[in-house]
């Protein structure tokens, strides 16, 4: 990773289409650098300070310095009001995209983006596939049915069983054939006691499982007040909708396609289980142009030692060539 930096701008912009929105953004690095924008997860799960590091912000490295756009999608992070489900859809987080790029004046970026953002990259990428230099995607995530029963109800509980039993706990048995509904309901109760005990089971589960060893201090971040609200809602909201999207519609044919021609590294931990080497196997199969690092001791966070590493050198072979 880079050295930490900070921005030379920030603010916050307003949702397409939405008067209640207003989206935090920033921009560091070098300023007459390649432009990047990187899409965070969750949904719902906010930027961080070191997401900064994984692009050179050099001024005199001009051959791969980085113009570095962080914002915080709708709800999440900085951005307000915090964990608002209202016009909060993959459609208009693609529409806040193009309006980031256009208030920068960015005429083509590079994009980049792991996990929710990896499915929000591609989502961008069919959508307006003229203005991305490249993606550097990790831990794929596709939105399909069948990636979110692996998780929320049979599939990682056989890897995690004491962690599942913490998730299962706040919702009664009569309910546990559907726990993505179950948490649902109790995510938008009217009672903030039941809310936020909700909010936290949910976000712990998947701070628990998203690293090869399971990490204390991203287990007490799931403990926080605002992130585990926020996370969880818009996670929750997001996925008992099926990412307001048709099965499998980011793999089909024809939006693969439209994206076909854009120089593409996926990095994947082999032992992800938040979103497992499956779903990038099958991106590689619908789009054998791409190029697939398995990183072999690894599961699914950013924060691993060969995903980080592996995620610096994407992003700079990215750069180097010049797109």
């Amino acid at each position: 990773m880079y050295s930490p930096i900070k921005p030379y701008e920030s603010g916050f912009f307003p949702g397409v289409n939405s008067e209640k929105h207003k989206l935090y953004y920033e921009v560091s690095g070098n300023k007459e650098g390649d432009p990047v924008v990187f899409l965070h997860g969750g949904p719902g799960g906010g930027t961080d300070a070191k997401d900064r590091q994984f692009f050179n912000p050099e001024k005199y490295k001009a051959s791969n310095s980085r113009v570095i756009v962080l914002f915080d999608q709708r709800g999440a992070g900085k951005s307000i009001p915090s964990a608002e489900l209202e016009n909060n859809t993959t459609w208009d987080l693609v529409k806040d995209i193009e309006a980031l790029r256009q208030k920068l004046g960015v005429a083509k970026w590079h994009v980049f983006g792991g996990s929710w953002g990896s499915t929000l990259s591609l989502a961008y990428a069919e959508t307006h596939p003229d203005r991305v230099k490249s993606l550097v995607l990790r831990g794929i995530f596709t939105l399909r049915p069948s990636e979110l029963r692996f998780f929320y109800q049979d599939g990682a509980s056989h890897l995690f069983p004491e962690q599942w039993d913490e998730y299962l706990a706040p919702i009664p048995e009569a309910e546990r054939h559907d726990m993505m509904k179950a948490y649902h309901s109790r995510l938008n109760s009217s009672d903030a006691k039941i809310s936020l005990a909700a909010a936290k089971a949910w976000a712990k589960w998947e701070m628990a499982t998203s690293r090869l060893i399971v990490d204390a201090a991203a287990i007490a971040h799931a403990e926080e007040d605002g992130f585990a609200t926020a996370f969880a809602r818009i996670e929750n909201h997001y996925f008992i909708n099926e990412g307001f999207m048709r099965d499998g519609q980011l793999l089909e044919k024809q939006e693969i396609d439209k994206i076909r021609h854009i120089p593409t590294i996926v990095v994947q931990g082999r032992y992800d289980v938040v979103c497992p080497a499956t779903t990038a196997w099958a991106l590689k199969r619908a789009w054998p142009e791409i190029t697939l690092h398995i990183i072999p001791d690894a599961g699914h966070s950013s924060r691993e030692p060969g995903i980080e590493k592996k995620l610096v050198e994407a992003a700079d072979t990215m750069a180097s060539k010049g797109l």
